[in-house]
């Protein structure tokens, strides 16, 4: 009887984002859980391994807050009797999808601090760099974790400013000139919603507000979920802090020049939501610039363009505007598969990929298939999806990939692997179509990357090696992320 192994959704080769942020303050004290519930909902796609509320009541006991944690997707962790129980008029949610070895309940989000000071509830998307320096002069002076995820180093790093700090949002402004890394946070105290971006802006959060209530998200999409009016993004390195006395403040201290701003180019090529706007720029319209630049850049003969679901598809319509070439659909693809399920034994027919994903006979048929993807990380599905095409009856299949060949690895919260496990470390790009069986492959150039986000500052380290800082010396990547 072979055994069954239950394995994350790396077997379809594709990077996956760490975490989604949410918090909200409704200033007429109305109940706010139901609204995470559907902001997190909107952000599941940036993580679908565990979830969390916390919530607190302003005009109830001060510092007490209800919360609920829990394994899974969002919609089976929290039932209509449980957000029933979550009271409060202010609150964060979280969203996580985490790195081998640490998918375990206690590191699910939020999390909530009680110290001298009173009570901090605490959601955070992106990695540190340096968390375990950070996280061992903490345990030297006496502290106890009860996680792995440094997102537990800055919480006490911003209790223990507090200490010595007139505000909240002074502490979080002392922590973050020590921490470096890529963040995106937003804390809960007893009387106010914080919200705090790195300075190089690395992982994404805006600003929305319906009637008298004021919400902090990942995405823009979360805001039309609940139909909250965008207002802004937080800038890159701003804090702000919203309460019922001043509103929304702002501390733009820690802010760098948009010149050194890393924003992960990822955001746009595969993690966001079409439907969302990140500092400015619509996700929609830079996988369809990316996709016209394919066309122009990477030209071929062909009789359908498909991509790959789910995002490719915005960058084959795209590719099949520029190019006249017909723009189809090519694959159904199984979506009641969660991001964990069993994996084929051994001696079993069925391919994983498969599961996921099957070829539509009748749209490829004899046809030469443009296949347009995000990405190849290690190779290990694009030759089985190759293959997969090619047995539905294409007479060609032409590989075109959004984004240019990945040669280092991401320590700021997307899991690129070890430069060794990455199928174009030294190989060219005629040696990987071989790997997958393409008849033609394209990657995106990598001065497109700038054009298809309007000339923003985006970290392009995964591709050239030049972070926006520096990377830690050894790689922690699984110990302490986010």
């Amino acid at each position: 009887m072979p055994e069954e192994i239950f394995v994350k959704e790396e077997l379809n080769d594709k990077l996956r984002e760490e975490c989604g942020v949410f918090g909200i303050y409704d200033f007429d004290g109305g109940n706010v859980a139901e609204t995470i519930y559907y902001g997190l909902l909107s952000l599941q796609h940036r993580g679908q391994e565990s979830c969390g509320i916390a919530v607190s009541d302003t005009n109830g006991p001060k510092g007490k807050i209800l919360s609920s944690r829990d394994m899974g997707l969002v919609n089976e962790s929290f039932s209509s009797k449980k957000l029933g129980k979550l009271v409060g008029d202010i609150g964060v949610g979280h969203v996580r999808y985490s790195t081998a070895g640490s998918s375990t309940r206690e590191n699910a989000q939020p999390l909530v601090l009680n110290y001298v000071k009173g009570t901090l509830g605490f959601a955070h998307n992106g990695n540190l760099v340096n968390a375990p320096e950070l996280r061992r002069e903490l345990e030297y002076t006496g502290a106890i974790f009860q996680t792995t995820i440094d997102s537990e180093v800055i919480a006490y790093h911003v209790a223990r400013e507090r200490l010595n700090s007139r505000t909240v949002e002074e502490a979080v402004a002392r922590a973050m000139a020590k921490i470096r890394g890529a963040y995106a946070l937003v804390i809960m105290s007893p009387r106010k919603l914080i919200g705090a971006r790195d300075p190089f802006g690395f992982k994404p959060l805006c600003i929305g507000k319906r009637d008298n209530t004021y919400i902090l998200a990942s995405e823009s999409c979360a805001l039309d979920t609940i139909d909250a009016e965008f207002i802004r993004d937080v800038e890159p390195g701003e804090i702000v802090t919203i309460s019922p006395e001043k509103g929304i403040e702002s501390d733009r201290s820690m802010c760098i020049s948009p010149e050194k701003h890393g924003r992960c180019i990822f955001e746009y090529i595969y993690f966001a939501r079409p439907d969302s706007r990140l500092d400015g720029v619509s996700v929609y319209q830079s996988r369809i610039l990316s996709g016209k630049y394919l066309a122009m850049d990477s030209p071929v003969e062909a009789d359908l363009v498909v991509g790959v679901p789910e995002s490719g598809n915005v960058a084959a319509l795209g590719y099949s505007l520029q190019s006249g070439i017909p723009y189809g659909q090519a694959f159904v693809k199984n979506t009641y598969i969660g991001r964990t399920f069993i994996k084929p034994g051994q001696k079993s027919r069925e391919n994983s990929v498969q599961v996921k994903l099957n070829a539509i006979r009748e749209a490829v048929d004899g046809k030469r298939i443009v296949m347009i993807d995000d990405s190849i990380v290690r190779g290990t599905t694009s030759d089985r999806i190759v293959r997969m095409l090619r047995d539905a009856g294409a007479r060609e299949v032409h590989m075109r990939v959004s984004a240019p060949p990945f040669l280092w690895p991401c320590y700021f919260g997307t899991d690129v692997p070890a430069r060794e496990q990455l199928i174009a470390h030294n190989r060219t790009t005629e040696e990987i179509r071989q790997v997958i069986g393409a008849d033609t492959l394209g990657y995106l150039r990598l001065e497109r990357l700038k054009e298809m986000v309007g000339g923003i500052g985006i970290c392009e380290g995964c591709f050239t090696g030049k972070y926006p800082i520096e990377p830690p010396k050894e790689d922690i990547r699984g110990e302490f992320e986010a």
